[in-house]
This record gives C-alpha cells, sequence and structure tokens, in this order.
C-alpha cells in the first residue's frame, strides 16, 4: 500500500536528496565530529552543536581536538562555510536534520542515564518545526526513542511521522581503525513510520557504502546493543581461557593465533586488563535494564560483564604476586609506571579506560603510579575518576624506567620501543601481550 507523503516531507526529501539540507550534529565527540566532517566533505551543510566552547572555538579556527581526526579536513570545510560551530541551542531550528551524538553513561548502580538524550530532546523540542528530521545515534536501549524521546517531542502539538520525522541509526565508530573510517561502515536505519525511515535513508546515502533498513527504531536499537554484546561475551570468554590457560603454562595469546587460521567457525578476541571505551564496558548493562520490564534476566551477559571488570582485580594481584616473589616486596611504596592509559592502542580517547581503574587500584596499596601514553599528555575530564583528573604524563625517558619497581603495559600503542623499554625495567607486567607481538622474550617480563 502507498504512503501518503506531506508536503513538508517531500520537500525535505527534496532538500536532503539535492545534499542542500542543513544538517545539525548535537555532540562533537568520537562519534559527531567525524560524522559532521563526513556529511561536510560530501558537500553537505553542516550546524555543529556542542555545549563545550573550546570545542566550539577550535572548530571555528579549523582546528582538530581529537587526535585521529586532522585539522587539515576541518579547515576547509570552515572556510568553504559549509561547516559552521555553535554552543547556541536556540539556532536548533536552523537546521533541517537533527543528529543527535551524546553520551548514553551508566549510573553508579548500574543503570541506564539518559540526562544527555533527554535534555538534548527537550532542547529540540523548543525549536521543533514541521519538517525537520530527528535521528538520535547515542547507544541506548531498545524503547528510547519511541518511549523517551518522541513524548517530550510531541508535547508541544506536532506529531512524528506527520508534522516532523524521527529515526534511529547507531553509531558504529571505532576510533583510529585504519580500514573503517565514518564513510566506509555501513548504516543501519530503523523508524517506526515509513516516511521517517526514507528520510534517513536518503540523508545517510550521501556518506556511507551502504544502507540497511530495519523495521523499527527499536530494532535499530537492539541491532547495536547486539553487536556490543557480542564483542563483551566474547572477550569475557578469551579472559577466562586467559586464566585457565596461564594456570596449565599454556600461552593463551599462541592458541588463539593457531586457532584464527581455522577460515570457520572461529573469530579471534583478545584477551586484556578489562573493557575500555564508550561502549562495551556499558551497552550490555542498558539491556540488562531493560530486560527486567519483560521479566528476562540476562545472566549471561552479566555473567560476562563479571568476569571483565574483574580483570584489573586480576592484574594487580599478579604484580603484587611477582614484587613479592622476584624482589621480596609487596605494592604498598612501590614505584609503578602504567603504559598507556587510552582504552585502546594508537588512539588519545580515555573513555572507560581500564588503565584508570588500575592506576587507582596501585594507588589504593600504597603504591604511586604514574603514566605514560604517546597520546594523551594529561588525563581530564574523567566523571568516574576525579583524584586522576589534570593528572599529567610523564616523558618517555628510557633511562628513567629502571627507578620503577615495574612497568604495567595496559594499553600496546605501537609507537613505544618494548626492547628497550624491557632492557631497561626491572619489571614488566604486560596485559597486552605487546612484548610476545614484538617477538620479545625475556625472563623480566610476566603476561597478565
Amino acid at each position: 500500500m502507498s504512503i501518503e507523503w506531506p508536503a513538508h516531507g517531500l520537500k525535505l526529501q527534496s532538500r536532503i536528496e539535492g545534499g542542500t539540507a542543513k544538517i545539525g550534529v548535537i555532540g562533537m565527540g568520537y562519534v559527531g565530529l567525524p560524522l559532521a566532517v563526513a556529511f561536510c566533505e560530501a558537500q553537505c551543510p553542516v550546524l555543529a552543536f556542542d555545549l563545550d566552547d573550546a570545542k566550539i572555538n577550535a572548530l571555528k579556527a579549523g582546528e582538530s581536538y581529537i587526535k585521529h581526526i586532522e585539522g587539515a579536513r576541518i579547515a576547509p570545510q570552515v572556510e568553504a562555510k559549509r561547516l559552521d560551530a555553535t554552543s547556541d541551542l536556540s539556532r536548533l531550528g536552523e537546521a533541517d536534520v537533527l543528529l543527535i551524538c551524546v553520551p548514553t553513561p551508566l549510573t553508579r548502580h548500574l543503570e541506564p542515564d539518559l540526562r544527555y538524550v533527554e535534555a538534548t530532546t527537550a532542547a529540540i523540542a523548543k525549536t521543533l518545526r514541521k519538517g525537520q528530521l530527528v535521528i538520535l545515534e547515542s547507544t541506548t536501549y531498545p524503547g528510547t526513542t519511541r518511549e523517551v524521546m518522541q513524548p517530550i517531542l510531541e508535547a508541544g502539538g506536532l506529531v512524528a511521522g506527520k508534522d516532523f520525522f524521527l529515526a534511529y541509526s547507531p553509531e558504529r565508530e571505532d576510533p583510529g581503525n585504519p580500514t573503517y573510517s565514518t564513510t566506509q561502515i555501513p548504516k543501519v536505519v530503523g523508524a517506526d513510520d515509513k516516511v521517517s525511515a526514507d528520510l534517513a535513508l536518503a540523508l545517510y546515502k550521501h556518506v556511507v557504502p551502504q544502507t540497511i533498513a530495519v523495521s523499527s527504531a527499536a530494532t535499530a536499537e537492539a541491532v547495536k546493543i547486539t553487536e556490543n554484546v557480542f564483542r563483551a561475551v566474547n572477550i569475557a570468554l578469551v579472559n577466562e581461557l586467559k586464566l585457565i590457560f596461564t594456570a596449565m603454562d599454556i600461552d593463551v595469546w599462541e592458541v588463539i593465533d593457531a586457532a584464527k587460521t581455522k577460515p570457520f567457525g572461529f573469530m579471534p578476541f583478545y584477551p586484556g586488563p578489562g573493557l575500555g571505551g564508550h561502549c562495551i564496558p556499558i551497552d550490555p548493562f542498558y539491556l540488562t535494564w531493560k530486560a527486567r520490564e519483560f521479566n528476562q534476566h540476562t545472566k549471561f551477559i552479566e555473567l560476562a560483564g563479571q568476569i571483565n571488570a574483574d580483570m584489573p582485580q586480576h592484574v594487580i594481584r599478579v604484580m603484587s604476586d611477582t614484587l613479592d616473589a622476584r624482589f621480596g616486596r609487596g605494592l604498598r611504596g612501590a614505584r609503578i609506571l602504567v603504559l598507556g592509559v587510552a582504552y585502546k592502542k594508537n588512539v588519545d580517547d580515555i573513555r572507560e579506560s581500564p588503565s584508570l581503574r588500575l592506576m587507582e587500584m596501585i594507588e589504593a596499596r600504597g603504591a604511586t603510579a604514574d603514566f605514560h601514553d604517546p597520546h594523551v599528555a594529561q588525563i581530564n575530564g574523567t566523571r568516574e575518576h576525579p583524584t586522576l583528573n589534570y593528572r599529567h604524563g610523564v616523558a618517555w625517558d628510557v633511562a628513567a624506567l629502571a627507578r620503577y619497581d615495574a612497568v604495567l603495559i595496559a594499553t600496546d600503542h605501537d609507537s613505544v620501543d618494548y626492547a628497550a623499554l624491557v632492557e631497561a625495567a626491572p619489571l614488566v607486567i604486560d596485559t597486552r601481550n605487546a612484548c610476545g607481538k614484538g617477538g620479545i622474550v625475556s625472563s623480566k617480563v610476566v603476561r597478565a
């Protein structure tokens, strides 16, 4: 059955397909900034929103504040007047399309914290007009777009799917991934009416190689949760295997590398000191919380979360036991250098990084925890780790490594000289197999 499009929907469709629709991107972080730049590079006008004036001033100056997004990509867009930036939310009505890319953290009780989504939606509602398309990209539980956002947007009398349009398309950013950037990753789109879905699909075709339509916004929300639960569960599995195989004196990394030679039925995941990044440590708990509404219990997911959350304790235990066995001392009074505070290698992203938890745990045991990270000079803006905020890293100094009791490799950045590290440090606790991957064999190296 054919759908009759409202006139303002047809007008918006024409603007989107013609590349003249103004696209507002709300939240200029690790998701919003690359998305805004991608649309600009597709010749679409973009209005970037963020409440952080430092980010807005940087964008207006054509500069980047995220390491893997080069300023050379931003400056030409500002010069061509395709990219404008503002912290003034009263300008939300200027945009034809609004993409919401704000944080969705957890509360202290591991429940969804949607305050940023709700506040952004309320700000949009103040200037909402007929013919606007609103798309949530932030990761969340199934039902958020329909149950949380839609009532706020409709409170002024406009109706979703008729007067304005509403959809969900999950972000799939992997900061620093050299193979897959924003414009190389297919986009899943879901909406609760066909007009909204078609408009969103037409929009993303400007910047991605493929769009995948699903039947509803909740389905699209479930897709993102599923992707991240899959990763969290499999990482928990290899973390548990690491403990088992270590007890058997078997190298888990060697096992995984051999297993991945099978061309089917196996996908490699690798153990580590804990989970980091915005998605994997957080998103499974969104589904756990929502499942309780339907009297469902996510036993498997919660077990995986427990295993991953326990990994920092395992690392601290290995480090303490090794210091005791080799040097007759524990952690109290020890000097520890944590190598890497980014949650993954070769990026400057510290969101949910296990390194921060490890530093807190080291210092709680009476030791000092310095850090060196070639991509992170200072720890900034961590709500969960206030005692570490504004702490500066130490410079890379091979001669100084001998003055530490142990170096803890928490992030395996490629630019680090691991051979020099092992040569100089009295003890290296390697949670990423960085030394093994570099072919470095030494009794000083203990994997954890």
